[in-house]
């Protein structure tokens, strides 16, 4: 993205003709966006582009699940299992195991 915007202020300063810039020749000016274009196709062939767009779907579909389990009144799975954890202290669930044994 920064490669486009460089081009981009690079090109408006060539063609109003401002500053030293406008003095550049046309590579100088146009390398950003072959330098942008070229990160691209490396980002794509690496597939950084698909993995950001996954893990973008996958916080959505978690907060949304959140948000509705909130709306239902309900607790979020780790907090309920933390809660039902601290209900029942570990000695009391061995005493239990251990008189359950039929």
């Amino acid at each position: 993205m920064a490669f486009l915007i460089l081009g981009i202020l690079l090109l408006a300063l060539k063609l109003a003709e401002f500053g030293p810039v406008g003095a550049w020749s046309w590579w100088a000016v146009l390398l950003p966006f072959a330098l942008a274009t070229a990160w691209w196709a490396f980002s794509d062939a690496m597939g950084l582009t698909q993995r950001r767009a996954m893990d973008k779907m996958e916080r959505t579909k978690a907060e949304r699940r959140n948000r509705n389990l909130q709306a239902l009144g309900l607790s979020p799975r780790r907090e309920r299992l933390a809660r039902r954890a601290s209900e029942f202290p570990a000695d009391a669930a061995v005493k239990r195991s251990a008189k359950d044994r039929t």
